[in-house]
C-alpha cells in the first residue's frame, strides 16, 4: 500500500508551551522542522489556569525569552492583567505573573508559529518513534539512534532528532466521580498509540495526574459579595524586548473568596465519591497544587481556604476558580461551588476534572535533555514529569537549542544550577528520583539572590546569542546595559556626601538618621530605608539611565555582602561541576565504593562529580573514593 514518506531535519511530537518553544528554536536556527498536535486548535492551550508566571515560574519565563523563546513575547500581547508578585520581600523572590486572554494567547502562538520560516504544523497523532542501533556504541551500554516517527495513519517522517513534548495526552484519561473520558485535557484525542513504542524502546514510564477546576458562568456570580484584586499601576512586561510604555494597558479584575466549614463538610461527607479516594484514579498527583479534596482531608483544623476568581479571557463569561480543582462528581461539584460566597447561584460551564496520564521517568535524560540511551531523541515539558506551563517551555527551548546543536555538530548547551532557574528545573529532573509532578519554587534555588527574575537577560543572553536565538542588535544591548550598571556602580562607590544641613533634611524626610561624617552613596544605598533612587537629590552629577539599569545598581549595592557569598559558594560549586566523569565510565571498577552508591551512579551516569553529589544514596565518602580513583586512573 503507499504511503506518506517525507524528511526534515526535527520532528516535535506536540504543540503545547514545551512544543512551541522547542519548534521555534530549531526552525529559527535554519533546521527544517515539522510539529505535529492532535489539534491545530489546541496549540499552546492552556487547559488548566488562565496565567503565565507566578512565583519562581517568573523567573522561567524571562529565562526563556533571555535565551530567544517566544512566551514572555506572547504574554506580553495577550495580558489582561499584571501583577508583581512579594513586593514586599527581597529581589530574590519577586516574580510577575500575568493574566492572560487564553483563546488570544493560544491564537498570537499559532500565528507566530505559521509566519515561522522553516516550520510545518501537521495535525497527526505520532504512534511510533524509530529508531536503529547507533554504530557509535561502546558495547557497554547499548545504545539506538532515532530516525523518525510514524503517525497513526501510517505516514513515515525521517528526521535527525526528534522531541518529545506530548504534556499530559499520553494515555491520557479525565474524570470526575464516576464519569471516565478517554481523552485529553478539554475534551481534546489522547494519544493513546506512542506509549507502546516507548515501552518498545525501554523507556520507563511513570502514571502521573493533575486536575483542575470548574469553569464558572460570570453572570451567576454576585461579585459585589467578592473581594477585588487589582494589577500593577504600572506594568512591567515579561520579555527584555518589550518597551514597558506598549504594555501599560487598562486591566480586568481578578477576585478572591473562601470556602467555609459547610464547603468542607459537603466534601467530606462525599469522599467515598471522589477517584481520588475510591482507588479509581492510579497516577500521582502534585503535591504542590493539591485539589480541594486533599486540602480539606491534609488539612482538617483549617477554616478555610483562599479562592482566586480570575477571568479566563476579554470574549468569554468563564471564571476560573484557583484553588478549587477537583474531581468530585458532577452533582457534589455544584453543591460545594454553591457554598462560596458569591457563587450561591453559580453555573458550571465546564465540570473540574482530574487527568491521569503517561510521562517518561526523566532520570534517562542527560542535562541537554537527549536521552541518554537513544540519541538524537530529546524529551521536554509535562512529558518529563514536570508540571506548569513556565516549566514545559523552559524545557523546549533548551530541547530544541540541543537538538540544533547536535544535527550542527556544536557544543550542547547546558544551564547549570548556579546560571538559571532553568538549569535547577533539569538538574532536579535528571538527578533526583521524580515521585509526583514536578513543579518549580524558589526554594528549589540554592544561588536564588543571584537568579533573580530582573537580571535573567545578564545571566543568559550570551548563550542565547551563542547558539543563534538572539540577534546582535540585542545583545549588543544587553551588554550595554551590563556595562552602564558596572559604571555606576563604581561611580557611586566614590562620590561622598557630608553631614550638611541639607543632606541632614533629605535624609530626614526618608525617614533615615542624618550623618554625622562623610558616607559614599553606596554606604547610604545600604541602609534599609534607602534606595538608589530615593536618594537622587544627593547625587546632582547623576548621570540618566534607564529604570532597569537603576533597579541593576540599587540590588547590586544593596545586597553587595550577600551576593559576594553567595559568588564564592558558586566557585566551590563549579569546581566540582568541571571534574567531569566519562560517559561509560565503569563504576564496578572502583574499589571500596559502596554497593548502593555503585547502584545509584550506575543509573544515572552523571556527567561531573557535582551532578553524582545530587544524586540520593551517593555519600561525601563515595566521591571521595571515586575522585581518588579517577585522579588515579584517568588524571581528572
Amino acid at each position: 500500500m503507499p504511503f506518506v514518506e517525507e524528511s526534515y531535519d526535527v520532528i516535535v511530537i506536540g504543540a503545547g508551551h514545551a512544543g512551541c518553544e522547542a519548534a521555534l528554536a530549531t526552525a529559527r536556527l535554519g533546521l527544517s522542522t515539522i510539529i505535529f498536535t492532535v489539534s491545530i486548535d489546541s496549540i499552546a492551550m492552556m487547559p488548566c489556569n488562565p496565567n503565565i508566571g507566578g512565583t519562581s515560574k517568573g523567573h522561567l519565563v524571562r529565562e526563556v525569552d533571555a535565551l530567544g523563546g517566544q512566551m514572555g513575547i506572547n504574554i506580553d500581547q495577550t495580558f489582561i492583567q499584571s501583577k508583581m508578585l512579594n513586593k514586599s520581600k527581597g529581589p530574590a523572590v519577586h516574580s510577575l505573573r500575568a493574566q492572560a486572554d487564553k483563546a488570544a494567547y493560544s491564537m498570537r502562538m499559532r500565528e507566530t508559529l505559521q509566519r515561522t520560516d522553516n516550520l510545518t504544523i501537521r495535525q497527526a497523532e505520532v504512534a511510533e518513534i524509530m529508531t536503529e542501533n547507533d554504530k557509535d556504541g561502546d558495547g557497554r551500554h547499548a545504545k539506538k539512534r532515532i530516525v523518525g516517527v510514524r503517525t497513526f495513519s501510517g505516514a513515515i517522517y525521517h528526521a535527525k532528532a526528534v522531541i518529545l513534548c506530548s504534556g499530559v495526552y499520553l494515555n491520557a484519561r479525565c474524570l470526575y466521580g464516576d464519569t471516565i473520558n478517554e481523552t485529553g485535557p478539554n475534551g481534546l484525542q489522547a494519544a493513546t498509540h506512542l506509549s507502546q513504542s516507548l515501552i518498545d524502546n525501554e523507556i520507563e514510564l511513570y502514571r502521573f495526574k493533575t486536575g483542575t477546576p470548574a469553569r464558572i458562568d460570570r453572570r451567576s456570580i454576585d461579585f459585589s459579595k467578592l473581594e477585588k484584586q487589582s494589577g500593577d499601576e504600572r506594568i512591567c512586561p515579561f520579555s527584555f524586548s518589550t518597551d514597558p510604555d506598549e504594555v501599560q494597558i487598562d486591566q480586568v479584575s481578578c477576585y478572591l473568596t473562601y470556602t467555609n466549614e459547610e464547603t468542607h463538610r459537603i466534601i467530606r461527607e462525599n469522599l467515598d465519591r471522589s477517584p481520588m479516594y475510591s482507588g479509581v484514579i492510579e497516577g500521582t498527583g502534585p503535591r504542590y497544587c493539591p485539589s480541594i479534596e486533599d486540602k480539606v482531608v491534609h488539612f482538617p483544623d483549617k477554616e478555610r481556604h483562599q479562592i482566586f476568581v480570575e477571568p479566563e479571557g476579554l470574549h468569554t463569561n468563564e471564571m476560573y476558580l484557583s484553588g478549587m480543582s477537583s474531581s468530585m462528581p458532577e452533582d457534589v461539584q455544584y453543591q460545594m461551588y454553591r457554598t462560596l460566597p458569591g457563587f450561591e447561584h453559580a453555573v458550571i460551564v465546564r465540570n473540574a476534572y482530574a487527568i491521569e496520564y503517561d510521562c517518561i521517568n526523566p532520570n534517562q535524560l542527560k542535562a541537554t535533555l537527549e536521552f541518554k540511551d537513544i540519541t538524537g531523541f530529546f524529551s521536554a515539558g509535562q512529558s518529563n514529569g514536570s508540571s506548569g506551563y513556565e516549566e514545559a517551555a523552559a524545557q523546549g527551548i533548551l530541547a530544541g537549542i540541543n537538538a540544533a546543536m547536535l544535527i550542527k555538530e556544536e557544543e550542547p548547551l547546558v544551564i547549570d544550577r548556579s546560571e538559571g532557574y532553568l538549569g535547577v528545573l533539569v538538574d532536579d529532573l535528571v538527578t533526583k528520583v521524580t515521585t509526583e509532578p514536578y513543579r518549580m519554587m524558589t526554594s528549589r534555588a540554592e544561588y536564588r539572590l543571584l537568579l533573580r527574575q530582573d537580571n535573567a537577560d545578564l545571566r543568559l543572553s550570551k548563550y542565547g546569542y551563542r547558539v543563534g536565538l538572539l540577534s546582535k542588535e540585542r545583545y549588543d544591548h544587553v551588554c550595554e546595559k551590563e556595562r552602564l550598571i558596572k559604571k555606576e556602580i563604581e561611580r557611586i562607590r566614590t562620590v561622598t556626601v557630608g553631614s550638611s544641613e541639607q543632606v541632614s533634611l533629605c535624609l530626614s524626610s526618608l525617614g533615615s538618621v542624618p550623618l554625622t561624617h562623610g558616607m559614599s552613596l553606596a554606604e547610604l544605598i545600604r541602609r534599609p530605608e534607602l534606595t538608589y533612587q530615593s536618594i537622587a537629590p544627593l547625587d546632582p552629577d547623576r548621570p540618566i539611565l534607564s529604570d532597569e539599569v537603576q533597579e541593576q545598581v540599587n540590588i547590586a549595592v544593596k545586597y553587595e555582602g550577600y551576593i559576594e557569598r553567595q559568588i564564592k559558594q558558586v566557585e566551590e560549586f563549579k569546581r566540582l561541576e568541571k571534574k567531569k566523569i566519562p560517559e561509560n565510565f565503569d563504576y564496578d571498577t572502583v574499589p571500596s565504593l559502596r554497593i548502593e552508591a555503585r547502584q545509584k551512579l550506575k543509573q544515572f551516569r552523571p556527567a561531573s562529580i557535582g551532578q553524582a553529589s545530587r544524586i540520593s544514596g551517593v555519600s561525601p565518602a563515595d566521591l571521595t573514593v571515586l575522585l581518588v580513583f579517577m585522579e588515579a586512573n584517568h588524571g581528572k
